[in-house]
C-alpha cells in the first residue's frame, strides 16, 4: 500500500512538472509573437516615405534599448537601423528626378541608436556612414557613437575618423563636428589603452591648427596631452 501510494505521487509531481514546463513554453511563445508583432510594426514605419513615420520607429527601436529587450547582435534592429541611417544617401527614392526622402535627422537619430545598441555591425554602419554622408550633423553623431562604442581592431573606427575630419577639413570646417571627432578620439583611446594611430594622430594635429574657433582647437591639444600618458 504504502509502494502504491508513492508512485501516486511521483506520477503528480511529475504531471505538474509537465504542466509548468508546457505553461512556461505558452508563455514564451505568446512573448515571441508580441516581439515579433513589435517588430512587423517597426518595420512598416520605417519603410514608409514620410519622415515622421521614420522617425516613430527610432523612437520604438529607442524604447526597446531602455528596455533591455534587443541585443548588439539582433540582425533586425541592426538591419532597420541601417536602413534608416542610410535614409536618403544609400537608400534614395525620387520623384521626377527630384530627391524626395533626404532626411538626416533620421540619420542622425539611427546614428545615436547605433551608439546605444552597441557592437560589431553599430560598428561597422557607422564607419560606412562616415565615407557615404556629407551632412555635418550626421557626421558629427556618427563619429561621437564610434566612440561610445569604442571597438576599434585594426585601427579601423579612428582610421574612419580621421579620413572623415580631413574631408571635412577642406571642404567644409564644422566646429562642432570637429569638436565630436576629438570626443571619439579621446574615447577609443580610453576603450583601448592608447590611440596606435598615425592617422589619428595627424588628424587631431590638423584640427589643433585648423580654421576652428578657439575651444575646437584648445580640445585638440589637450587631447594630443591625453594620449602621451598612455
Amino acid at each position: 500500500m504504502k509502494r502504491s501510494i508513492s508512485f501516486i505521487a511521483v506520477l503528480l509531481v511529475v504531471s505538474c512538472g509537465f504542466l509548468f514546463a508546457q505553461s512556461n513554453e505558452e508563455g514564451t511563445i505568446e512573448e515571441f509573437y508580441l516581439q515579433s508583432l513589435e517588430m512587423q510594426i517597426i518595420r512598416e514605419q520605417a519603410v514608409q516615405i514620410n519622415r515622421d513615420m521614420k522617425l516613430l520607429a527610432l523612437s520604438n527601436i529607442g524604447q526597446l534599448l531602455e528596455k533591455g529587450g534587443v541585443s548588439s547582435n539582433d540582425r533586425e534592429i541592426n538591419y532597420i537601423l541601417n536602413y534608416l541611417a542610410n535614409e536618403g544617401v544609400g537608400n534614395q527614392v525620387r520623384e521626377n528626378n527630384r530627391l524626395i526622402n533626404d532626411y538626416p535627422i533620421v540619420r542622425k537619430e539611427a546614428c545615436a541608436l547605433l551608439g546605444k545598441l552597441g557592437g560589431e555591425a553599430a560598428k561597422n554602419t557607422l564607419v560606412e556612414i562616415l565615407g557615404r554622408d556629407a551632412e555635418p550633423m550626421v557626421l558629427s553623431e556618427a563619429v561621437y557613437q564610434l566612440g561610445v562604442i569604442g571597438l576599434n581592431n585594426n585601427n579601423e573606427a579612428s582610421r574612419a575618423i580621421a579620413a572623415a575630419v580631413n574631408r571635412q577639413n577642406v571642404v567644409n570646417p564644422s566646429d562642432n563636428f570637429a569638436y565630436a571627432s576629438l570626443l571619439a578620439f579621446q574615447k577609443l583611446a580610453a576603450a583601448n589603452s592608447g590611440l596606435q594611430d598615425p592617422d589619428a594622430l595627424r588628424a587631431i594635429i590638423s584640427i589643433a591648427q585648423g580654421p576652428y574657433i578657439w575651444e575646437v582647437r584648445v580640445k585638440a591639444n589637450e587631447v594630443l596631452s591625453e594620449l602621451r600618458k598612455f
